[in-house]
């Protein structure tokens, strides 16, 4: 079976080879700052006379959907500079005026593909790898992330700059004020420095990416040894740069019993952290009592495999640069069959293992990134609970950069807990064959003190990306020795083999292109034996002959799932046991997604079919309902209808509701809601969170979280208020 998903991943990578994937232009293009000695007034207007007199880019070159031609809408881009700023005008023309914008939330770093987007793309080091990116939308919401070599991001980095915008009949501008102290910047050895700068635009009425300097559609924006230059531009030399970011909080928290209260407890805690930029490359981070109180409460899920859920990283002390320290295969990026194997996951950190808060006294965090090389170390105390000693956390990280598109990785994470200690190391590469072809590998070891195990894990990955096809070859080990306490593993005990492809036509031949822009049936195969045995445990070949992908962004696609399954030992799913045995199914899977940018729009997924020894219908579906930009409201619903399952022969059907709501006065002003109801374990769950950025990444939050859950006749309910202020200066 393996050798029939091989040939035509061979077959695919030589007829695609590279054909559609140019190279960076020797001569780039670049575009001029203007120095002014009177700062505009940040009001998303442009009419101060120096903007009148900066030199604007325009002809922008499509990506998106057809690479190569110009933009059907202008676009017109001016810099400004002086001290302390760094100032981006643009103007995005679009003659249908305010009914062509399509902004669905202003949610701080909104996602970036369902709404109209403009954004700044900066290589202060010129290394053409390293970039940061600063965007908005026609109603001014802030999005802002770091990007490695395009392949690893810190999403939730913040940055602390400014944009605001207005909209007209003619199109919509946006006013950019970045501080230079804001800004990863080389020191300049001339008058005329010169940064790497690229500037994208979404036109999300018809789907339109469009870009000053162009790229292939097969990589990112953020690709930056395909960026322009910014030239006559003279930032100063980085000087101190310290912010501090205390808070207070104070939290009332009370348990209930069948309507009996059994606790209740107040709090007032202090706390924050600093951020001292040693120089341009190395930053230190200081926490102290450390709180996550507004981070996002974690979406309920009703598990249906054979593996963990990763429930990702919400609290930003752990997000800003996770991209450095959090390396490994991720079930999410494709091409590993559903198998995480990532060495260091900081949710192992402040959470315990039904993820309720941990005290973190403190830690410290020290990075530096640099053309040749990248390093971090971070140490976590966690507070100490009755009859229990703290425990300390603690990772390490270095990275060396192999010529322009290659580097080397070494990673070691230590959790001492009690009187044991879990070591893990290991040492990673990604290597860029050509600007399609890339290997990247991972190798770790852990050692635990008290039973003196010793375990090894890590993987193999051939990727090619080109704009017509996507392939990947996975092999991955893990032994049933290896146990990474600081990190996340979704299966133990496992040899994994994981080829697959994914093709995306855009020919003459496909039918109805003014609705449809792209084809993309693919073949996927994943195969898993016990690494102790050799046994097959599980098979999975994933064919999807029909996927369309709109003009507009809707999505529709078929699957068929062929699986084999081998029991070794009693397995627990929905609550119910699955016998000792080989098991032979099939599924199918339908998915249907319309246009996310639209007033209404709906996903589903639907599968159907066997499973294990009875069936199973799993059904996921949403509405989102977006009446103005200042409303977002979704609805989900998500069932598994089971009938003849395990032992029992069980027929059960378990709902998961979900309501969420936000509503915005203006990007920085909103009140957040969020209510699940699951029948697995009869619960519910509110979450309601109100935050006002007052000053630039200066918060107030309220926030009440309600959990009430029934375990035979017994009903817990627990309720928290919390009130939290956080304030940030910059020095």
């Amino acid at each position: 079976m393996k050798n029939l998903l091989l040939l035509p991943l061979i077959l695919f990578t030589f007829l695609s080879f590279s054909q559609d994937i140019f190279q960076p232009p020797v001569d780039k293009l670049s575009i001029s700052a203007l120095y002014t000695d009177k700062a505009p007034v940040i009001d998303g207007n442009l009419v101060e006379d120096s903007w009148q007199e900066a030199v604007g880019l325009t002809d922008f070159i499509q990506v998106e959907p057809n690479q190569g031609e110009k933009s059907a809408f202008r676009t017109i881009v001016k810099i400004l500079y002086n001290d302390k700023n760094l100032y981006i005008g643009a103007f995005c023309e679009d003659l249908e005026g305010r009914n062509a914008i399509r902004v669905p939330d202003l949610t701080r770093d909104f996602p970036f593909r369902s709404s109209d987007t403009f954004a700044i793309g900066i290589d202060g080091f010129l290394d053409k790898r390293n970039s940061m990116t600063f965007a908005t939308n026609p109603y001014g919401t802030q999005k802002d992330y770091l990007s490695f070599d395009d392949t690893y991001f810190d999403a939730e980095w913040n940055g602390l700059w400014k944009v605001r915008t207005t909209r007209t009949e003619s199109g919509w501008y946006a006013e950019f004020q970045i501080p230079w102290k804001s800004i990863r910047y080389g020191k300049s050895n001339d008058s005329d420095s010169k940064w790497g700068i690229n500037f994208i635009r979404l036109r999300r009425k018809s789907n339109e990416i469009s870009t000053w300097s162009s790229f292939p559609r097969a990589f990112g924006f953020n690709r930056s040894e395909y960026f322009g230059l910014l030239t006559e531009v003279e930032p100063p030399e980085p000087s101190t740069n310290i912010q501090i970011n205390p808070y207070i909080l104070m939290d009332y928290r009370e348990t209930e019993s069948n309507g009996n209260q059994l606790s209740s407890s107040e709090n007032f805690a202090v706390g924050g952290e600093l951020k001292w930029a040693l120089n341009s490359n190395t930053l230190l981070d200081l926490t102290v009592n450390t709180d996550f109180a507004q981070a996002e409460a974690d979406r309920q899920v009703n598990n249906i495999s054979r593996f963990s859920v990763f429930f990702p990283e919400r609290r930003q002390f752990f997000l800003e640069n996770a991209s450095l320290f959090g390396t490994g295969l991720y079930s999410s990026n494709g091409g590993s069959g559903n198998l995480s194997i990532i060495p260091f996951f900081s949710r192992r950190i402040g959470l315990d293992g039904s993820g309720s808060p941990v005290n973190i006294d403190g830690g410290l965090r020290l990075v530096h990134r640099s053309a040749k090389s990248n390093f971090g170390i971070l140490g976590i105390r966690e507070g100490s609970e009755e009859g229990v000693g703290n425990n300390y956390n603690f990772v390490g990280r270095y990275t060396h950069n192999l010529g322009k598109q290659n580097r080397l990785g070494f990673i070691a994470t230590t959790k001492v807990e009690n009187e044991n200690s879990n070591v893990v190391g290991g040492i990673d590469g990604f290597f860029r064959l050509d600007r399609t072809n890339s290997i990247s590998f991972m190798a770790l070891a852990s050692s635990d003190t008290n039973t003196n195990d010793m375990g090894l894990g890590g993987y193999l990955q051939y990727r090619y990306d080109s704009n017509t096809l996507n392939a990947w070859w996975t092999e991955a080990y893990l032994g049933d020795q290896f146990n990474p306490q600081l990190g996340f593993i979704s299966r133990t005990n496992i040899v994994s083999t994981s080829p697959g492809m994914i093709a995306n036509y855009r020919g003459r031949l496909l039918p109805f292109r003014e609705i449809f822009r792209a084809f993309k049936p693919q073949i996927i195969g994943n195969w898993f034996h016990e690494a102790s045995s050799g046994n097959l445990s599980e098979r999975e070949i994933i064919v999807s002959p029909f996927s369309l992908e709109a003009q507009n962004g809707a999505t529709l696609g078929y699957s068929q799932l062929f699986i084999r399954q081998n029991i070794y030992s009693p397995l627990s799913l929905l609550n119910e046991t699955i016998d000792v045995g080989t098991y032979d199914y099939r599924r199918q899977n339908v998915s249907l997604a319309t246009d996310p940018s639209s007033k209404v729009s709906v996903t589903l997924n639907y599968e159907f079919g066997d499973f294990y020894d009875g069936n199973l219908e799993s059904l996921n579906t949403s509405l989102n309902l977006i009446p103005i930009p200042h409303l977002f409201l979704k609805v989900s619903f998500n069932r598994n209808d089971f009938t003849t399952l395990g032992i029992n022969n069980a027929s059960k059907r378990i709902d998961l509701y979900s309501l969420e709501g936000k509503i915005f006065l203006n990007p920085r002003f909103s009140l957040n809601g969020l209510y699940q109801r699951n029948d697995q374990n009869n619960s519910d769950f509110y979450n309601f969170r109100f935050a006002w950025e007052y000053s630039p990444l200066s918060y107030i939050y309220l926030v009440f979280n309600s959990n009430r859950n029934t375990i035979g006749t017994n009903t817990i309910l627990e309720r928290q208020g919390i009130v939290k202020v956080s304030f940030l200066k910059q020095f």
